[in-house]
């Protein structure tokens, strides 16, 4: 196994270990929790560029890359809903959207063609990324969902934002692979 795989592999087996340091309520959980997402987080930029930067793209990374960030990236946003921490609405659109473009991708894989990720894709990733930093070093601070719950939102409907359109770009690139009499 390359060293791109190894750390998409890394950074799945960091999401149970981030819900434990989140969810469990122990002394400083919250920092903790960050700093395993904020790795976790960094992971995924340097596979990407290791597996560029040294031709050592793979099928296996190709497949395991975003389904790592998806789960890793829904994980928190679902317990952050569930701990009062942001909307579940906004949730509940940002994972509808990664249903879509993963059944877009498949049904675009059957007549050959990939998807790759887009410029509004990876600022979508890269800002939903930052933003739940973000809400964990508020949290982490304020430790009072209400002091800071507007900022909170807002940083999650800006990821809504960037959420919707680079799913309606990917939908429009790939319209033609979806044939409702098929």
């Amino acid at each position: 196994m390359n060293l791109p795989n190894k750390l998409t592999v890394m950074r799945v087996i960091l999401i149970p270990f981030f819900l434990a340091a989140l969810l469990i309520d122990f002394p400083a959980h919250t920092w903790i929790a960050l700093v395993i997402f904020a790795a976790a987080s960094i992971t995924d930029w340097f596979d990407g560029r290791i597996a560029r930067k040294n031709n050592l793209v793979t099928n296996f990374g190709k497949f395991l890359d975003p389904l790592a960030d998806k789960a890793l990236v829904i994980s928190a946003l679902i317990c952050f809903a569930s701990m009062g921490w942001c909307d579940a609405i906004a949730v509940i659109i940002i994972i509808a959207r990664e249903f879509m473009v993963s059944g877009l991708r498949m049904i675009t894989a059957n007549e050959g063609v990939v998807v790759a990720a887009g410029i509004w894709g990876k600022l979508k990733t890269a800002f939903t990324m930052i933003a739940i930093i973000a809400i964990m070093c508020l949290e982490g601070i304020f430790g009072d969902t209400g002091t800071i719950f507007a900022i909170n939102e807002a940083l999650i409907w800006i990821s809504v934002l960037f959420t919707v359109i680079s799913g309606g770009i990917y939908l429009k690139t790939y319209w033609e692979y979806i044939d409702p009499n098929e």
